[in-house]
């Protein structure tokens, strides 16, 4: 290993480590971002729905933990670690993230500021943590009886959320695209608390339970007639997309789908739209699933 890379990686497990004594759970990531141990069920041809329970590392978030040793232990079967991801949702401090994206063409900032003027609310002092491409993570705590789900632009354009089940990249973390380290004048700050009118935006409301009969004329589940119209919109969204937006389009599409229950059964349609745009069905199907792992539907 380079001695950059290695000299990265002791510097990502004193910052882990120095994460864990302020109560944070931690895991190691790769330059990509995404979690550095691969899965121990990888090569299996139907890979086991396994969240650590095989006692072998490589679970993703479910590795991520606040024991040194154990912290100690990650980093040593990933030596190619040049970051850490801070788990989100979890005790003491049911972390959220609130993640201003500066990629996707929206002023995210702006964006928040609007749903904080018209929902009478301000993000108090807390913790920032700035990306390399100039983004920004918002450190905020919930109570111990919220879920908060995972979401991509659901708030507004170019707004993601963190919570459970999902991770924010660790400042002092370096990935292929830079460093991300914390705002001057919030490193010290402990996580605030979420404000009330913004806990209400971020908690979805109850999935409707259909309980229509099933007559002789009804449509099968899965079948496009019984899906929501809804459903139908987030189709006709992909089949708009032009080159250069049908990934984005798509992932988009699918996230919607997955938080409102009906992503199983839009799928099939959804890859059909993103083939007919032109992209290949490993690239939809690949896109889709990750949709799916970010709204918690996996």
């Amino acid at each position: 290993m380079a001695t950059t890379d290695r000299h990265a990686t002791t510097l990502a497990l004193a910052h882990a480590l120095s994460a864990a004594e302020r109560g944070l759970a931690v895991l190691p990531l790769s330059r990509t971002k995404l979690p550095a141990l691969r899965s121990p069920h990888h090569g299996d041809p139907r890979p086991a729905l396994c969240h650590g329970e095989c006692g072998r590392l490589g679970h993703g978030v479910y590795d991520a933990t606040t024991d040194p040793r154990r912290i100690r232990e990650l980093f040593a079967a990933a030596p190619w670690a040049t970051g850490y991801g801070i788990a989100c949702g979890l005790p003491p401090h049911h972390l959220i993230g609130i993640d201003l994206d500066t990629k996707s063409g929206t002023d995210a900032s702006a964006a928040l500021r609007e749903l904080a003027l018209r929902h009478l609310f301000t993000i108090p002092d807390t913790v920032v943590v700035i990306t390399p491409s100039g983004g920004r993570h918002i450190w905020l705590t919930g109570p111990p009886d919220t879920v908060i789900p995972n979401s991509a632009g659901r708030l507004a354009p170019g707004i993601d959320v963190r919570g459970a089940g999902g991770y924010l990249v660790g400042p002092g973390s370096r990935t292929e695209h830079g460093l991300y380290s914390t705002a001057p004048g919030t490193a010290h700050l402990p996580p605030a608390h979420c404000p009330p009118a913004l806990l209400r935006l971020l908690t979805p409301p109850p999935r409707p339970h259909q309980h229509a009969p099933r007559g002789a004329d009804s449509a099968p589940a899965g079948h496009p007639d019984a899906l929501p119209q809804r459903g139908q919109g987030l189709v006709q969204f992909v089949l708009a997309a032009h080159e250069g937006q049908r990934n984005t389009r798509l992932f988009w599409a699918a996230c919607r789908a997955y938080e409102n229950g009906i992503g199983e059964a839009l799928a099939p349609q959804l890859v059909d739209a993103a083939l007919r745009v032109g992209l290949t069905e490993r690239e939809a199907l690949s896109t889709i699933a990750s949709a799916a792992r970010l709204t918690g539907d996996t």
